[in-house]
């Protein structure tokens, strides 16, 4: 119960007290959604921000320096196999040695090629900070006429190369979360299920692991097509080293408010820190859902944290770029992603929505994070 209370109070704070941000700013003129943000490590760039937009048949990079105030473009590719579009990317820095690539090697991987097809999920790598890009790997594949989407990458403790993504192609699952696992980020094993609930109609999807600062592993993803009103809401779970995931057929825990909100659609999460050694999760997702399963007045501008390593339950504060109309539909509030500040009191945000000429563009912004707890 105290805990209770004082995330409520935290919440109360954070809500009228935090200073507003400015206004949003438009990422790039063209078409781009599905961004995916992350914060450089190694390197010359380290510290640098790092965002990979979707747009028409190309990936587009960009960087910005440790402050994140202004992005320009680095790097762009299209992959030779992806027909008419990539889907779902993810960016990731290689924290150590893997094969021959070292750490501080940037990594992209996503849906490409035609369902009839069977789509791949394809690997491309950065040596230079996003600046050039060439093909490494395909983790995974579906047979003709499967999905196999949002795949998402993270070193385990072993020091593997894990690859996570949603998989249709189970014959008795809609969809599942897999994996396959590489030594050398070339070579790929067998996928394995690592969330596949007993119930095969229901589809887990949109997998992203982070790695804690205790160095337990943290994976949030959705269960899509539930009946009632969670109908596609967040679920999370913990691993000690990146491998073992608990039960497969375990729908995970919920992410909720004291109040019982929670998200509905492609959740996201990213790291703080916040003076002590577990640090913050924050969490965004598509909608806001209050606990009657009505949407939210809150939707579209609200994003949440949970202390002590995402252990300590959920409080609310404002979303650095807000999208009041997000609903279900591949652009507004689609995927929104963020990285924070290198002390942890501010928050750097990315999310899309739709132009006045019905196209998609992604834009940033950035907000303040709550005093740190204690």
């Amino acid at each position: 119960m105290r805990r209770m209370i004082i995330f409520a109070l935290v919440t109360l704070l954070t809500l009228t007290s935090t200073p507003a941000h400015a206004a949003p700013v438009l990422l790039a003129g063209q078409e781009s959604r599905y961004p995916h943000a992350i914060r450089l490590e190694h390197g010359p760039e380290r510290g640098s921000i790092l965002v990979a937009l979707h747009g028409f048949h190309v990936v587009n990079v960009l960087r910005a320096n440790k402050s994140g105030k202004k992005f320009r473009q680095v790097g762009a590719f299209t992959d030779e196999v992806s027909a008419h579009a990539t889907c779902c990317g993810h960016l990731y820095e290689l924290p150590q040695q893997v094969g021959e690539m070292p750490a501080g090697t940037v990594l992209w991987a996503g849906s490409v090629g035609l369902r009839q097809e069977g789509l791949k999920a394809r690997i491309w790598r950065s040596d230079d900070a996003g600046e050039t890009w060439r093909y490494l790997s395909e983790c995974a594949r579906a047979m003709p006429g499967g999905g196999l989407w949002e795949p998402d990458l993270s070193v385990d403790a072993h020091g593997r190369l894990n690859c996570y993504f949603a998989d249709e192609t189970h014959p008795r699952h809609s969809r599942y979360i897999g994996r396959t696992v590489s030594g050398d980020g070339v070579i790929w094993s067998g996928r394995e299920r690592v969330v596949a609930v007993a119930n095969g109609a229901l589809r887990p999807g949109m997998p992203q692991v982070k790695r804690l600062p205790t160095g337990e592993f943290y994976m949030m993803y959705e269960i899509c097509s539930q009946p009632g009103q969670y109908f596609c809401e967040a679920y999370h779970r913990s691993s000690r080293d990146g491998v073992g995931w608990g039960d497969p057929t375990w729908h995970g825990t919920r992410p909720t408010t004291a109040d019982g909100k929670y998200f509905a659609h492609t959740p996201s999460i990213a790291l703080a820190p916040n003076g002590t050694s577990r640090g913050r999760v924050i969490l965004m997702g598509q909608v806001l859902m209050s606990a009657d399963g009505k949407v939210d007045p809150g939707n579209g501008r609200t994003v949440f944290v949970s202390e002590n390593g995402g252990r300590d339950g959920w409080y609310e504060v404002p979303a650095p770029v807000p999208v009041p109309s997000a609903r279900d539909e591949n652009c507004p509030n689609y995927h929104p992603s963020g990285v924070a500040s290198l002390d942890g009191r501010e928050f750097v945000g990315f999310a899309s929505d739709f132009a006045g000429n019905g196209s998609c563009h992604t834009s940033w912004a950035t907000s303040s994070l709550p005093p740190f707890p204690g």
